[in-house]
């Protein structure tokens, strides 16, 4: 594994770059950009799942940290806006085609949880994207919309308006979390709604925790969120070949939902609609039973669309 900085807007992204077995830096290689959850990093279900899996089957896996958040720059810290997000997509692929081991005709990308909804937004746009995949993928925006804003956009809106006046003068920044801080305080609030309390589980603990992640959002930074669609104009634009893996036990954060509604408006002519019977959102980050369900599809997927 390669630790690199991508030079994005302003700012660098810092990245990981898995390499094949053997790997060797005359040849060139398919290869895939792989984005984390929202609170999440690189170092979490992106890389050290999909991005090593990816990589042993012989692609070429770049794992990074979003803008303002884990050890990427940008300020202010802990912004989660989806425009960013996306675009962050396209400034990796920017670093990647300069590299002489990369195919640059052939990139795809995979993104789990809003990972997936932003790799299905950049592909609309970025055609250099040929293929994209998404595991257990949220419309972080229609997330906001509704739930998120306690279904009071407007609402939410004029808060955050008034949030970030008060920032501008000099008044403390105010920061949303999005978790309990441990599953025993989980239950000590009664919360018991699956994505929710497996979030806890997840991120509260040895199994997922990572130095660089962080589950919390900029409140005076939501408004964009708020107002953005992961899949507008998946109609028209997302032609490129779709793989999508959902768990069929829905939660609160509606990648069931999601997933199929993206599979049915997508123009994708080559789509696939993978369901892990009996598993959950969280499964489908690191458990081998359900990963493997998501894997035996995405790799012969990749294999297909961006060669061996």
């Amino acid at each position: 594994m390669k630790h690199v900085a991508v030079k994005a807007l302003a700012w660098d992204l810092a990245a990981d770059i898995y390499l094949p077995p053997g790997f060797d830096e005359s040849r060139t290689y398919p290869a895939i950009v792989s984005v984390h959850p929202i609170g999440s990093c690189k170092e979490q279900t992106a890389g050290n799942v999909y991005g090593t899996a990816l990589a042993d089957e012989g692609f070429v896996v770049i794992a990074f940290d979003a803008s303002f958040q884990g050890a990427s720059g940008g300020e202010p810290r802990s912004t989660e806006d989806p425009v960013f997000r996306a675009q962050d997509i396209s400034y990796v692929i920017d670093h990647l085609v300069t590299l002489p081991y990369v195919a640059a005709d052939r990139i795809g990308v995979i993104g789990v949880c809003g990972g997936g909804g932003y790799s299905i937004n950049a592909a609309m746009t970025d055609r250099r994207i040929k293929a994209v995949g998404s595991v257990t993928g949220v419309n972080f925006g229609r997330l906001m919309h509704e739930s998120f804003s306690g279904y009071d956009p407007i609402g939410a809106l004029d808060a955050v308006a008034e949030q970030r006046t008060a920032e501008a003068r000099g008044e403390e920044r105010r920061v949303t979390q999005y978790l309990p801080a441990s599953p025993e305080a989980a239950k000590e609030q009664g919360l018991t709604e699956l994505d929710l309390s497996e979030a806890t589980a997840y991120y509260r603990t040895e199994r997922g925790e990572k130095p660089n992640g962080r589950t919390e959002g900029l409140f005076s930074r939501q408004a964009s969120a708020i107002g953005w669609d992961a899949f507008h104009r998946a109609e028209v634009l997302l032609t490129r070949p779709l793989c999508v893996v959902v768990g069929d036990k829905p939660g609160a954060f509606g990648a069931y939902r999601d997933g199929l509604e993206i599979y049915r408006r997508a123009a994708s002519q080559d789509k696939e609609l993978v369901v892990a019977e009996g598993f959950s959102h969280y499964d489908l980050y690191d458990q081998p039973e359900p990963v493997k369900i998501a894997l035996d599809h995405l790799i012969p997927f990749y294999k297909k669309h961006l060669g061996p």
